[in-house]
């Protein structure tokens, strides 16, 4: 009797190869999805982040330049303008006055460069050439001060993502104070300082990632609005609306009195004093400006050359 020896294949059946497939494909696409979310989060939390600290740093330099605000020697005309504006459908306001601040861009003088220590400032906006969604924020900064302080200048870029920027003007300061849009243009009546302004500067998150933002975060979860309140010291504005101007002033030459009143001396046709009736002794300029002669006291000082040519 012969003994035969069965001999089995060894392996994995077609069935057993899917099922193994199918699991790891399972394992992958799980693995893939917490790594999108994750990278996400990340970008998200860095544009918060990056949009959390933009916003206050322009709102921060808006504000110390207006702590510097500049009215020596300067009409009330001339103190602060905001203009209401929009650009684009998007609130887009001007804001223009002269700041003591360091100027930020150096001027060339010469053979060196040089930074004012007065200049003229300015907030401004224009369309984003890149999305009409967004603006584009800068801040305009001119070396001294000229007869146009609220224009001409060089611009500093600030940021290309600006939804709104919306100023409100209060003459008075108060829970009832009604709000104004604009203030010292040539056709507003309202100069000098105002009470408070309100200043409300909204931008919108940079997405790294556009399109797994934009189902994670949408549009009005991206958006962030910081606010700003600044009141003008009380004794600043009353300094604006009664200070002094400098100027070169007048100085006429002295006129002589020909009348007859008490106390004053006879004069002669010529002017001269006639020694008769009248009141004390009084001294008598006669010679003008250009002369310098004195009657009445020969030690007189020459004061003629005081008074220029009249």
């Amino acid at each position: 009797m012969k003994s035969h020896s069965i001999h089995r294949s060894s392996g994995f059946t077609l069935i057993e190869v899917m099922i193994v497939l199918l699991i790891m494909s399972g394992i992958m696409i799980v693995i893939t999805q917490v790594l999108t979310a994750a990278r996400t989060t990340r970008d998200t939390i860095h544009n918060i982040r990056e949009s959390q600290l933009a916003g206050p740093a322009i709102l921060d330099l808006l504000v110390n330049d207006l702590r510097a605000l500049y009215q020596f020697n300067m009409e009330s005309s001339r103190s602060l303008q905001v203009i209401d504006r929009v650009v684009s459908g998007l609130d887009a306001d001007r804001i223009d006055f002269v700041s003591s601040t360091d100027g930020l861009i150096p001027v060339r003088a010469d053979s060196r460069f040089v930074r004012g220590d007065v200049n003229e400032v300015g907030y401004c906006l224009r369309p984003n050439p890149g999305n009409n969604d967004f603006l584009e924020m800068y801040r305009r900064e001119s070396f001294g001060v000229d007869e146009e302080p609220f224009s001409g200048g060089n611009y500093t870029f600030l940021h290309d993502r600006i939804v709104s920027f919306d100023i409100l003007v209060f003459e008075e300061d108060g829970v009832d104070a009604e709000e104004l849009e604009a203030w010292g243009s040539e056709d507003d009546e309202n100069t000098g300082l105002p009470a408070r302004i309100e200043i409300e500067l909204a931008l919108e998150l940079a997405p790294r990632l556009l399109r797994e933002q934009l189902r994670v975060a949408p549009i009005h979860s991206r958006t962030v609005v910081h606010r700003r309140v600044f009141r003008f010291p009380e004794g600043l504005r009353d300094s604006i609306q009664n200070q002094v101007l400098l100027a070169i002033p007048e100085v006429k030459p002295p006129v002589i009195d020909n009348g007859q009143g008490a106390g004053a001396p006879d004069l002669d046709d010529q002017g001269n004093p006639t020694g008769g009736v009248g009141g004390p002794d009084v001294q008598v300029i006669t010679g003008g400006p250009s002369s310098g002669g004195t009657s009445g006291n020969s030690d007189a000082p020459d004061i003629g050359g005081l008074f220029g040519d009249g």
